[in-house]
């Protein structure tokens, strides 16, 4: 028996409920019956005395559409119904997905437009991890800095790793670097991510709430092909899978995170490198099937991160060399070269 609560059906946009009165005791059956194909939830309020001549009455709710998130808080609020804002499937990340929904919907409340809304988002993300952000590149800068002391270390070593690892952890000591901090960010971010992309998945409110342009639907993929360059040729490309037939901002997602790269030096290790090389396009086109307002906020927290990142290195004494990174990434050895 429950003393508060709702009992009913619910999908990803839809639901219906059965809702006592608040403090209104009840049990809360749910059945299902095979041969029929039936499923059936039942809200059983106690059994009442009813004495001759007497009436007794009894109110209780029915919702029945749309989970609006404006609206069922409103219900939650107004109604006392508990939880009521609970059939949203707000995830594992549920402590991050609500505030997050809460300020996204308040800024297309503000804006006007979802998914400039979810750019501004970005712009609140990135701000409160400002500070992470800036000791995690002020390190990789100084990290930079050390690579010709690194190299020498490396030749003094030659072989002996045990000896090279012991120098390396002196030099980071003695220069206050810490190699780890340039993940921090990273990892911050990955709950970040999937929070986002919960919100974007479950909530109405992004369902057919259209961006710019060619973009109608921010729950849906960037609907535009490279197949048929975007449009311009007029060719049907519904024949192609997603994951292959990406759209304008998979690419523009690929190429600012390769851009990013761009950044630091090619790695010396040659798998390390070819890791590095191939892991933008191989995200573009997984995260091309991905809705299109996830990959948004993917491309503007890119962006936001390559002026971030160059802004404090070039703060810190660092100076990347962009384009000559770019030029050594394209460079072959020759064939005499090991």
């Amino acid at each position: 028996v429950a003393e508060n609560g709702w009992i009913g059906f619910t999908d990803k946009y839809w639901m219906t409920t059965l809702i006592p009165q608040p403090g209104q005791p009840f049990t809360a059956v749910a059945k299902y019956t095979a041969g029929a194909e039936v499923y059936q939830t039942d809200m059983r309020l106690p059994v009442q005395d009813v004495a001759p001549g007497t009436t007794v009455g009894i109110t209780s709710m029915l919702f029945a559409g749309a989970k609006e998130w404006e609206p069922i808080r409103d219900y939650q609020d107004d109604d006392g119904i508990v939880q009521f804002v609970d059939s949203i499937d707000w995830g594992w990340f549920f402590f991050l997905t609500k505030p997050m929904f809460q300020l996204l919907h308040f800024l297309n409340q503000l804006i006007g437009n979802m998914g400039w809304a979810i750019i501004g988002l970005t712009f609140v993300v990135k701000l409160v991890l400002f500070p992470l952000a800036y000791k995690s590149y002020s390190s990789m800068a100084k990290m930079k800095m050390l690579q010709p002391e690194m190299e020498k270390l490396k030749e003094r070593a030659g072989d002996d790793r045990q000896a090279l690892q012991k120098e390396m952890m002196a030099l980071y000591k003695k220069e206050k670097v810490n190699p780890a901090a340039g993940c921090l960010p990273i990892l911050v971010q990955i709950p970040i991510f999937f929070s986002l992309y919960k919100v974007i998945f479950v909530t109405l409110e992004l369902r057919h709430a259209p961006f710019i342009g060619w973009i109608k639907d921010l729950s849906a993929p960037d609907p535009t092909s490279w197949l048929n360059l975007f449009g311009i040729l007029p060719y049907d490309v519904s024949w192609a899978p997603v994951i292959l037939s990406i759209g304008v901002f998979p690419i523009l997602m690929g190429i600012t995170m390769w851009l990013q790269q761009k950044l630091n030096p090619t790695p010396t290790d040659a798998t390390q490198a070819m890791i590095f090389a191939w892991m933008p396009w191989v995200f573009m086109f997984m995260l091309g099937s991905f809705a299109s307002g996830l990959v948004i906020y993917w491309v503007a927290n890119n962006t936001l991160t390559f002026i971030q990142q160059y802004t404090i290195m070039r703060a810190q004494g660092a100076k990347p060399d962009i384009f000559g990174n770019i030029k050594s990434g394209f460079k072959r050895k020759k064939p005499d070269e090991t």
